[in-house]
């Protein structure tokens, strides 16, 4: 089963925008894998204390992008193979590089001074 205990509600975003990030996050990360079964609707919406329509937002997306199968009244599973993981990684690297430029250069970061801390965070060993 997949878990949500590491799940935090932020502000920035649409919870069940948060919902699929942390499913793709876990995906990308290897903890989420093919046929690991979804909490239900019901069950993870008073985990998080949400409305139970959030989650079937968010379970509704999953569905339409091809990454779980469910049924009404049945239990949901991922669908995963590498293309499909691969998609996700890059998407969420795009848009967590995307983000990261779009900050540094409100910053008036340059190009150079970005790669430079590129370069000097990706040698240290404690970043990750």
């Amino acid at each position: 089963m997949i878990s949500f205990e590491s799940f935090i509600i932020e502000g920035d975003s649409p919870i069940y925008m948060q919902i699929l990030r942390h499913i793709k996050m876990g995906v990308v990360a290897g903890t989420v894998v093919d046929g690991d079964e979804l909490p239900s609707r019901r069950v993870l919406s008073a985990l998080l204390g949400v409305n139970p329509n959030t989650v079937q937002k968010a379970y509704r997306l999953l569905e339409e992008e091809g990454l779980i199968q469910s049924h009404t009244g049945t239990k949901s599973y991922m669908l995963l193979d590498k293309e499909k993981v691969s998609e996700i990684r890059v998407q969420l690297v795009e848009a967590q590089a995307r983000d990261a430029v779009e900050s540094l250069k409100r910053m008036g970061i340059s190009m150079d001074e970005a790669v430079d801390l590129l370069e000097r965070f990706w040698d240290r060993g404690d970043t990750v």
